[in-house]
Order: structure tokens, then sequence, then C-alpha cells
């Protein structure tokens, strides 16, 4: 008797073991997505300032100025899922690169001191975001290890713990540049 209540203590506490570090790395990737939000946040407050500079110095990117600002204003209207945040993202650098390819041929606003600090804060959240993207996918995979190797696969099935997707980069932005391409056009 008292053997069973030792082994039932035992596995009782084994479990609450396993239970506490899946919950605490489960609350890691909520915090690194988080982090992820916080910068995006950050970049989508630097949009307005970057397309009000382009618009003072060309009328030919409109069309690309109008989609950032659509974009924009999907990734911070509150009602978007954590997937369709990843995508507007996707989509919002991507376009933003190509806005800053296409200042090559406006010579004057690539001299603006107002657009090369936008520019330069610019930079900075990406990389920020770039490091917090890596942040979030290690949080992920160290996450979904736990849930999916043994004993955690045990418990994680139990408790209804399900893997989390790591984020990806767009096959679009996978290919590689050619910088000739880019001077030519």
């Amino acid at each position: 008797m008292v053997i069973a209540l030792v082994v039932i203590g035992l596995l009782l506490l084994i479990g609450i073991f396993f239970y506490n570090g899946l919950i605490g790395k489960k609350n890691q990737v909520t915090n690194a997505f988080s982090a992820i939000d916080v910068m995006l946040k950050k970049r989508f407050d630097l949009i307005p300032n970057l397309v009000e500079v382009v618009k003072q110095y060309t009328n030919y990117e409109q069309g690309t100025l109008s989609k950032i600002v659509e974009l924009r204003s999907k990734a911070i209207s509150g009602n978007t899922s954590d997937a369709e945040k990843a995508l507007i993202d996707t989509q919002l650098s991507s376009s933003v690169k190509g806005l800053m390819v296409n200042i090559e041929q406006y010579p004057d606003l690539k001299a603006n001191s107002n657009f090369i600090n936008l520019q330069s804060t610019w930079t900075e959240s990406e990389e920020q975001i770039a490091a917090a993207r890596r942040t979030y996918n290690a949080a992920v995979t160290d996450y979904n290890n736990a849930i999916m190797m043994f004993p955690g696969s045990m418990f994680a099935g139990m408790l209804n713990f399900q893997p989390i997707t790591v984020l990806t980069t767009a096959e679009e932005e996978r290919k590689n540049i050619s910088a000739k391409e880019l001077f030519n056009n």
C-alpha cells in the first residue's frame, strides 16, 4: 500500500513537472511572437512617414504607396490572426523592398535627410524583426521538440498540446537577387 502511494505520488510529480515544462515552453512561444508584434508595430509606425517623404518627390510610385498604406491598415486593424499578420508582414516587406529599389531613380529623394533617417530606421527595424523571428522559431522548435519527443509526447497527447508552425520565408524572397537587373531597370 505504501509502495503504491509512493509510485502514484512519483508519477504525479513527474506529470506536474512535464506539464509545467510544456506550459513554460508554450508561453515562451507566445512571448516570442509578442516581440515580433512589437517590432511590426514599430515598422507600421514608420510607414506613414516614409510614404509622406516619398510622396513629396515622386508621382510615379503611387500604386506601391497605396498598397503599402492598405497593408498597414490591415495589419493595425486589430482583428487579424497571427497567420494573417505573418502574411501581411511578408507582403509589406516585399512592397517596401520594391519601393526602396525604385528610389534609386530619385536622386533628390535619396539625398533628403528625412528620407536617409527613415531609411536607416527602417533597416534597423528590419534587423530587429529578423532577430525576433529567429527567437520565435527557436522557441517554437524547443516547444515542438518537447511535445514530440518521449516522454513529453505522452503528456502532450493527453493534454492536447499541438505543434506550432515556424515562420518561413516566402518562396519569392528566397530567389537570388540579380544586381545586374536591379541596376539595368
